[in-house]
Protein backbone atom coordinates (compact mmCIF):
# COMPACT_ATOMS: atom_id res chain seq x y z
CA UNK A 1 0.00 0.00 0.00
CA UNK A 2 1.18 3.50 -0.82
CA UNK A 3 2.74 5.02 2.34
CA UNK A 4 0.77 8.25 1.82
CA UNK A 5 -2.51 6.32 1.70
CA UNK A 6 -1.47 4.37 4.80
CA UNK A 7 -0.69 7.64 6.62
CA UNK A 8 -4.00 9.12 5.42
CA UNK A 9 -5.90 6.10 6.77
CA UNK A 10 -4.00 6.06 10.06
CA UNK A 11 -4.69 9.78 10.66
CA UNK A 12 -8.41 9.12 10.25
CA UNK A 13 -8.16 6.04 12.48
CA UNK A 14 -6.56 8.16 15.22
CA UNK A 15 -9.33 10.75 14.87
CA UNK A 16 -12.01 8.05 15.17
CA UNK A 17 -10.32 6.52 18.20
CA UNK A 18 -10.16 9.94 19.88
CA UNK A 19 -13.94 10.33 19.44
CA UNK A 20 -14.89 6.94 20.92
CA UNK A 21 -16.37 6.90 24.43
CA UNK A 22 -14.18 6.08 27.47
CA UNK A 23 -15.77 2.64 27.84
CA UNK A 24 -14.57 1.66 24.35
CA UNK A 25 -11.08 2.91 25.22
CA UNK A 26 -11.10 0.66 28.29
CA UNK A 27 -11.96 -2.33 26.10
CA UNK A 28 -9.23 -1.44 23.62
CA UNK A 29 -6.69 -1.23 26.45
CA UNK A 30 -7.47 -4.87 27.24
CA UNK A 31 -7.75 -6.05 23.63
CA UNK A 32 -4.96 -5.17 21.20
CA UNK A 33 -6.00 -3.39 18.02
CA UNK A 34 -3.76 -4.33 15.11
CA UNK A 35 -4.03 -2.40 11.85
CA UNK A 36 -2.78 -4.12 8.71
CA UNK A 37 -3.01 -3.31 5.02
CA UNK A 38 -4.92 -6.52 4.23
CA UNK A 39 -5.54 -10.02 5.65
CA UNK A 40 -3.01 -12.80 5.21
CA UNK A 41 -3.64 -15.63 2.77
CA UNK A 42 -4.13 -17.92 5.78
CA UNK A 43 -6.90 -15.72 7.17
CA UNK A 44 -8.52 -15.48 3.75
CA UNK A 45 -8.53 -19.27 3.37
CA UNK A 46 -9.90 -19.78 6.89
CA UNK A 47 -12.68 -17.26 6.29
CA UNK A 48 -13.44 -18.26 2.70
CA UNK A 49 -12.58 -14.78 1.43
CA UNK A 50 -11.58 -14.58 -2.24
CA UNK A 51 -10.58 -10.91 -2.49
CA UNK A 52 -8.45 -9.40 0.24
CA UNK A 53 -10.24 -6.05 -0.05
CA UNK A 54 -13.50 -7.69 1.04
CA UNK A 55 -12.50 -8.01 4.71
CA UNK A 56 -12.49 -4.91 6.92
CA UNK A 57 -11.85 -6.43 10.30
CA UNK A 58 -11.47 -9.61 12.30
CA UNK A 59 -11.80 -10.55 15.93
CA UNK A 60 -9.71 -13.49 17.09
CA UNK A 61 -10.11 -14.96 20.53
CA UNK A 62 -12.76 -16.43 22.78
CA UNK A 63 -15.84 -14.21 23.24
CA UNK A 64 -16.51 -13.14 26.81
CA UNK A 65 -19.80 -15.05 26.77
CA UNK A 66 -17.99 -18.34 26.06
CA UNK A 67 -15.06 -18.08 28.47
CA UNK A 68 -14.52 -20.37 31.38
CA UNK A 69 -11.70 -21.37 33.70
CA UNK A 70 -10.73 -23.96 31.09
CA UNK A 71 -9.61 -21.15 28.77
CA UNK A 72 -6.82 -19.88 31.01
CA UNK A 73 -3.50 -19.88 29.22
CA UNK A 74 -5.03 -19.37 25.76
CA UNK A 75 -3.89 -16.65 23.38
CA UNK A 76 -5.23 -13.19 24.10
CA UNK A 77 -7.99 -11.56 22.09
CA UNK A 78 -7.00 -9.40 19.14
CA UNK A 79 -8.96 -7.04 16.92
CA UNK A 80 -7.60 -6.60 13.40
CA UNK A 81 -8.55 -3.71 11.11
CA UNK A 82 -7.65 -4.10 7.44
CA UNK A 83 -7.02 -0.78 5.70
CA UNK A 84 -7.73 -2.05 2.18
CA UNK A 85 -11.21 -3.38 3.02
CA UNK A 86 -12.24 -0.25 4.90
CA UNK A 87 -10.90 2.00 2.14
CA UNK A 88 -12.85 -0.03 -0.43
CA UNK A 89 -16.11 0.63 1.42
CA UNK A 90 -15.32 4.33 1.74
CA UNK A 91 -14.38 4.88 -1.90
CA UNK A 92 -16.50 6.02 -4.82
CA UNK A 93 -16.46 4.10 -8.08
CA UNK A 94 -13.65 6.30 -9.37
CA UNK A 95 -11.53 5.32 -6.36
CA UNK A 96 -11.90 8.64 -4.56
CA UNK A 97 -12.10 8.17 -0.80
CA UNK A 98 -14.96 9.92 0.98
CA UNK A 99 -13.34 11.04 4.26
CA UNK A 100 -16.59 11.17 6.21
CA UNK A 101 -17.48 7.66 5.03
CA UNK A 102 -13.95 6.47 5.84
CA UNK A 103 -14.34 7.56 9.45
CA UNK A 104 -17.77 5.97 9.62
CA UNK A 105 -16.46 2.68 8.26
CA UNK A 106 -13.48 2.69 10.64
CA UNK A 107 -15.84 3.26 13.58
CA UNK A 108 -18.24 0.56 12.42
CA UNK A 109 -15.37 -1.93 11.96
CA UNK A 110 -13.94 -1.35 15.43
CA UNK A 111 -17.34 -1.54 17.14
CA UNK A 112 -18.31 -4.59 15.05
CA UNK A 113 -15.21 -6.50 16.15
CA UNK A 114 -15.71 -5.42 19.78
CA UNK A 115 -19.24 -6.82 19.42
CA UNK A 116 -17.75 -10.21 18.54
CA UNK A 117 -15.61 -9.95 21.69
CA UNK A 118 -18.88 -9.68 23.61
CA UNK A 119 -20.42 -12.69 21.88
CA UNK A 120 -22.57 -11.05 19.21
CA UNK A 121 -22.81 -12.93 15.92
CA UNK A 122 -22.94 -11.39 12.44
CA UNK A 123 -26.74 -11.27 12.29
CA UNK A 124 -27.05 -9.57 15.67
CA UNK A 125 -24.40 -7.01 14.77
CA UNK A 126 -26.10 -6.29 11.44
CA UNK A 127 -29.39 -5.66 13.28
CA UNK A 128 -27.55 -3.14 15.47
CA UNK A 129 -26.13 -1.38 12.42
CA UNK A 130 -22.61 -2.80 12.73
Amino acid sequence: MDPKLRDFFDAHLEAVLAELPPMVHQLLEETPLIVEDYPSMQIMRQMGIRHRGDLCGLYTGIPLTQRSIEHSGTLSDVIHVFREGVLNLASHRRGVVDEKELRRQIRITILHELGHLHGFDEEELEELGY
